[in-house]
């Protein structure tokens, strides 16, 4: 169905400006998208859109840029809804390896995502609250080394390699670890660290006194104890206009999206896509950022969530879309591999 004209010339707008970066003025789109109108007719129809806040002017020039209310408004009525076909294909290749561990389809999701649209993406895995230790191991490397791993109930593993001092058996670690295994199976991943002091005493009595392996497991639990949040193609950011002429809105964005506390506020998405766009979160660091965040559901009682982090010039055709359609295949893809294990 043909769109009416004040909508094609508003996106137009907005699909010109995510190209190019470049503001928009009526001739530009009588030559770009060849339209059947003259120049004096597409002003009018733009400054009934400015009026209305779906573009603004900016400083630097007599054209116009979409606004966020332009923005959502494109996203709602007049993007279209194709998935790319070498998204489709790279994610069934993905999702045809039945033996890959959850982590690793997440992992291999988002870099398939960052490197389609050019974007970040990040993964947040559970909230620390919502899980519990499940096993505790010590392995052996060598005669002065070990490493200890350490599984949660949802499946997250963390391991921490440490040196031993010469007069620490290897025998008495496990001793250490046996202790932790005991009294700290079952316990919320967020209440490990004071669980681990109160243990204190009879943990470094078996370690004849050395607070060097005790602190090896204090910290390890005390990465356990924070949001877990994994990054991918953030060099991708480096790309785009908005940040590789602005090295201080550039830092500033990595330290929005490196910032634990932040991307859980954010990245708590319903199960329909969440978009969060620039002046939306005006005095949370969010300007001239757009995220859009979604949720995966990998089992009944287990979900992760993953974002697409740049510039709000960023394609939301395409990235709606690639995110919409991952999320659909994940969800599905975990629900029969539940299924399955549920049958072994």
């Amino acid at each position: 169905m043909a769109l009416p004209r004040r909508d094609l010339i508003l996106k137009y707008i907005v699909e010109y400006f995510i190209k190019t970066a470049a503001p928009v003025g009526s001739n530009t789109l009588i030559e770009q998208y060849d339209l059947p109108y003259s120049s004096a007719t597409i002003r009018n129809e733009m400054m009934e859109l400015e009026e209305e806040g779906f573009i603004e002017k900016t400083h630097t020039s007599s054209g116009r840029v979409p606004s966020t209310k332009g923005y959502r408004y494109y996203i709602e009525h007049l993007r279209q809804r194709d998935v790319d076909e070498e998204i489709k294909q790279q994610l069934a290749v993905i999702l045809s390896e039945k033996s890959k561990s959850i982590d690793d389809v997440i992992k291999e999701s988002c870099e398939i995502l960052s490197h389609m649209t050019n974007l970040a993406s990040i993964v947040l895995g559970p909230s620390a609250d919502e899980e519990h230790l499940l096993s505790v191991q010590v392995i052996p490397l060598s005669e002065n080394s070990a490493t200890a791993v350490f599984v949660t109930d949802k499946g997250y593993v963390e391991n921490k390699t440490f040196i031993l001092p010469e007069h620490v058996d290897i025998k008495d670690v496990e001793k250490c670890v046996k202790i932790i295994q005991d009294r700290m199976r079952g316990t919320p991943i967020s209440g490990l660290i004071e669980k681990m002091e109160a243990s204190k005493e009879i943990i470094t009595q078996h370690l004849k006194n050395n607070d060097a392996i005790y602190r090896a497991f204090a910290e390890t639990f005390l990465k356990f104890a924070t949001e877990r949040i994994s990054f991918f193609g953030t060099d991708n950011l480096l790309e785009q206009p908005e940040f590789n002429t602005d090295i201080e809105k550039l830092k500033r964005l990595v330290r929005l999206i490196e910032n634990p506390k932040t991307m859980a506020e954010y990245l708590h998405a319903n199960d329909d896509v969440e978009i969060f766009i620039g002046r939306d979160e005006e005095g949370k660091g969010f300007d001239d950022v757009s995220m859009v965040t979604t949720k995966i559901k990998i089992s009944d009682d287990h979900e992760g969530r993953i974002a697409l982090v740049g510039p709000t010039r960023m394609d939301y055709e395409k990235v709606m879309n690639a995110l919409e359609y991952i999320q659909k295949q994940l969800n599905e893809f975990f629900a029969r591999k539940d299924d399955d294990d549920g049958r072994k």
